[in-house]
């Protein structure tokens, strides 16, 4: 089987990472529409039309059995349109993170960290809600940058983290909520999972929304998931292939050898 796995940028590939360590036996093809990024700023019909032809792309011209959407921003917003624009499986990276949250949690009670388009789509409290749970979000813009940067593990790194989480378990409290467990909804988020575990309370479990969402594709994906592979693994970027090369490497935790330029239009 192929799977095609799809973000607006890098961060997906943390979930890539996670699903070669799951289905190793799956080829992948992996496409970062990095031209048209970020998402976050952008009305949802936008979102839908750029994601709905990033997945058309991997199913058409790649031959994508099943969909992975590694983003956020278009899990959030253009779900539907996505699944409407191609005739393949297409699982969302919201989907699986309210699904493991539901299994995580014994209070019912949930906080969520992702980017301020996801927390402003309430995309994971709505998801929540229907599995009658109650979520708090809350959006941490300086993460995905310091990401970016490098800063995984500095020190001021760690105090921005620590200052989020006490904000949060504040709105927490004011809220009466007695939370059991984190969703980290955004697939930057996993590189910082050892520094928010360290800041987070005891107890709190933290759902990386990277293994989660991998762990539920293998679920699907029975008679791949298990097996020995050698995976043939595919990279595309509408932008800057030097750069999708150079700090996706940090994300996947592999050399990535090559990567093809594609142009998906405006």
């Amino acid at each position: 089987m192929k799977i095609g796995v799809f973000d607006s940028g890098f961060g997906g590939l943390t979930v890539l990472r996670e699903l070669l360590r799951h289905i190793p036996a799956a080829d992948y093809a992996y496409l970062g529409d990095t031209a048209r990024l970020p998402y976050g700023a952008k009305s949802r019909a936008t979102v839908a039309r750029y994601a709905a032809s990033s997945a058309r792309f991997l199913v058409e011209e790649e031959a994508a059995e099943f969909l992975v959407i590694a983003c956020n921003t278009a899990s959030a917003l253009a779900l539907d349109a996505i699944r409407e624009a191609v005739a393949v499986p297409v699982l969302g990276v919201v989907e699986t993170g309210a699904n493991a949250a539901d299994a995580s949690s014994t209070t019912r009670d949930v906080l969520v960290i992702a980017t301020a388009a996801t927390v402003e789509s309430h995309a994971y409290a709505a998801e929540c809600a229907a599995r009658g749970m109650r979520a708090i979000e809350k959006a941490c813009p300086l993460l995905v940058p310091l990401v970016e940067e490098g800063w995984t593990k500095h020190p001021v790194t760690e105090e921005v983290v620590r200052i989020y989480m006490e904000e949060l378990m504040e709105q927490a409290r004011a809220a009466h909520l007695n939370a059991d467990t984190l969703v980290l909804a955004c697939t930057h988020y996993p590189l910082l999972r050892e520094t928010i575990e360290r800041v987070v309370p005891r107890g709190l479990r933290v759902i990386d929304s990277a293994e989660v969402t991998a762990q539920q594709v293998a679920g699907r994906l029975q008679s791949a998931a298990g097996n020995t592979g050698d995976p043939q693994v595919e990279f595309f970027a509408t932008d800057s292939v030097t750069k999708f090369r150079d700090l996706g490497t940090r994300f996947l935790g592999q050399a990535i050898p090559a990567v093809r330029l594609v142009d998906l239009g405006g």
